[in-house]
């Protein structure tokens, strides 16, 4: 794609996410439509004076005047009389605006906000500030493989100037890796860079180290299994990593600068995900936000606004989460990316399914949601499986909620569920799925070979992805112990289950970056108790998980219906008393919300005698 064309998309992109038409643009920006069209369809390259006028019209914070092609600087008339017209404008010293900074220093980019390094020596510094800034542009409009390339193609160019070279390294790291993948030609750079810049303690080396150092720490965590891990990447040496960067970070405040405080605050932040409890991960993500604000980037906004809330939505805090989310739309629709779009409709869909509202949900999650996916990652325009993961998960949900599953497990989606058993939350699902569907007995075999594979769940890391995981795990080993499916096999591996959610009773349990709320940990803790046997124990913990769940209808429906099954099994006469009226309610709310397998348990429910079985 040459430069013009480059360009012309760019423009054509973020005029029609305007909502604006050729001749209204042209308009606002007082150029012909004519000219604006030779523009837009590629045979004209804008002058920096156009692209300003774009840029501020479009809001598209200095990522059109960023793709323009580095010029040399015409001398002005001297004297106080010389005022540059429409097409003569004053060219600023770099290419956006903005000097171009000494090798390995910072300067803001009007595209992300991110720091850039010219080139010193070898190839010209002009190639390399182009191959970046091009890079930033197809990033910041969603599209990461091209960004990628770019990024490449800087980090080749740059050879010899190992500031340089980092800093391209810190622009590839930035791309969407695969869910539980670890890009192991990525980590090979990362260590290269850090290799030439150990010992050095200049300040541009030195952020650029912490950078790296963020990076790698993040990507050694993609991994959760043997298969998909690398070696140094064991349960906890990330962890070390990354608390040893916050804490050389912390220590060279105030004299690091701002992007980079983003940038290994970002990383370092997912470098733990799977290991630090939420309320401190809560605290990395409000920082976060707070330099974010302050550095001006819109790719480390953007961070920010979904890290805080994922954070907020995991420590309960629903209500403050919402209100993130719709600042997440604001900047989504600023941005005009077709992948920020994505991510709004992921999280307005996560919201819908917490609060029932299962028509919106699906119209989203099974249409224009998977239209976006499929095209983008036709076009490569995001790692294959980060997308489909997302569109899959929120599909398995509604179906799980609508009490539909037999749909999903006879669709085309559900080799997909097959198909990403490495990811421990999919074996998990696919026993959920045949619990759902009346295969009880394959259900089990699921969850007992999953057992096996990983020392009866004791090998699972402390948070993360392990408490969605445990938690689908929790609900498959209730669905047997309802219908009295090989309970004896299954309880030996109820205890470490436990263990890992009682650890997080205020919590509510996540699954994906986001994908969907399960649900309070409580509960999930309150149905392995009643699989134990121990129904005064599970109702303590689901009146806990009620507080968390009060305003959400789907959630209280299936709390209401464990309590009365909890409290039926009660030694107590006036505790078994209230069970029927609770299966009663849950009723009602489950065919209110569509919730037809509540529904149908609930009215199997009503017909077992009211004593302790």
């Amino acid at each position: 794609m040459t430069p013009e064309e480059e360009f012309a998309e760019a423009l054509r992109v973020r005029r029609k996410a305007a909502g604006l038409s050729l001749g209204e643009l042209s308009r606002l920006v007082n150029y012909s439509k004519s000219y604006l069209s030779r523009v837009e369809n590629g045979t004209r390259m804008p002058g920096p004076a156009l692209a300003r006028e774009c840029d501020t019209v479009l809001h598209a914070e200095g990522e059109l005047l960023g793709l323009l092609p580095d010029r040399p600087a015409r001398p002005l008339p001297a004297g106080p009389s010389a005022r540059p017209g429409r097409r003569g404008r004053r060219r600023g010293p770099g290419p956006s605006g903005v000097a171009p900074a000494p090798a390995g220093t910072s300067g803001t980019s009007g595209t992300s906000g991110s720091s850039r390094t010219s080139r010193t020596s070898g190839t010209s510094g002009s190639e390399f500030d182009q191959l970046i800034r091009r890079g930033d542009a197809r990033h910041l409009l969603g599209d990461m493989y091209e960004a990628g390339r770019l990024y490449l193609a800087a980090y080749r160019a740059a050879e010899g100037d190992d500031l340089a070279r980092a800093h391209a390294v810190v622009r590839c790291a930035r791309r969407w890796s695969d869910p539980g993948q670890v890009d192991r030609e990525l980590l090979a750079r990362i260590d290269e860079c850090l290799k030439t810049l150990a010992g050095r303690e200049d300040l541009p080396a030195v952020e650029l180290r912490l950078r790296l150092t963020a990076h790698r720490a993040k990507k050694l965590t993609m991994g959760v299994g043997d298969d998909t891990a690398v070696a140094g990447a064991e349960p906890g040496t990330s962890v070390d990593r990354a608390r040893g960067v916050l804490r050389e970070l912390r220590d060279r405040l105030p004299g690091i600068g701002a992007e980079t405080h983003c940038e290994v605050l970002t990383e370092c932040r997912w470098a733990l995900y799977d290991f630090a409890p939420a309320a401190e991960l809560l605290a990395l993500s409000a920082e976060l936000r707070d330099v974010a604000v302050r550095s001006r980037s819109m790719y480390f906004i953007g961070e920010a606004l979904v890290a805080l809330a994922i954070d907020q939505l995991r420590v309960g805090r629903v209500t403050a989460a919402d209100a993130t989310v719709r600042r997440h739309r604001e900047h989504a629709a600023h941005r005009h990316s077709t992948l920020a779009h994505w991510q709004q409709g992921t999280l307005d869909a996560l919201m819908n399914l917490w609060q029932g509202e299962f028509a919106a949900a699906e119209e989203w999650i099974l249409g224009e949601s998977r239209t976006i996916a499929e095209t983008m990652e036709r076009d490569l325009a995001v790692p294959a499986d980060t997308l489909s993961q997302t569109c899959l998960g929120q599909a398995y949900w509604l179906r799980h909620e609508q009490g539909r599953m037999a749909e999903l497990f006879d669709s085309p989606l559900m080799a997909g569920v097959r198909r990403r058993d490495y990811f421990p939350v999919w074996r998990a699902g696919l026993a959920l799925a045949l619990c759902e569907t009346g295969r009880h007995d394959q259900a089990a075999d699921q969850v007992l070979a999953f057992a096996a594979d990983t020392g009866g769940f004791t090998r699972f890391p402390p948070s993360g992805w392990a408490l969605p995981t445990a938690a689908v795990l929790a609900q498959a080993c209730a669905e047997l112990a309802v219908r009295d499916v090989r309970v004896g096999e299954l309880l030996p591996y109820v205890p470490p289950l436990r263990a890992l959610l009682d650890a997080h009773p205020g919590e509510l349990v996540l699954a994906g970056w986001p994908t969907v709320l399960l649900g309070p940990a409580a509960r999930f803790s309150g149905l392995l108790a009643l699989v134990a046997g121990e129904p005064e124990t599970a109702l303590g913990h689901l009146r806990r998980a009620v507080r968390l769940a009060q305003h959400s209808p789907a959630q209280m429906t299936r709390l209401r219906l464990d309590e009365a099954r909890a409290r039926l099994r009660s030694d107590s006469a006036a505790v078994r008393a209230g069970a029927r009226g609770l299966a009663r309610t849950a009723l009602g709310t489950a065919e209110e919300l569509g919730m037809a397998a509540v529904a149908r348990d609930c009215r199997r429910f009503l017909r077992l005698p009211a004593t302790r079985p």
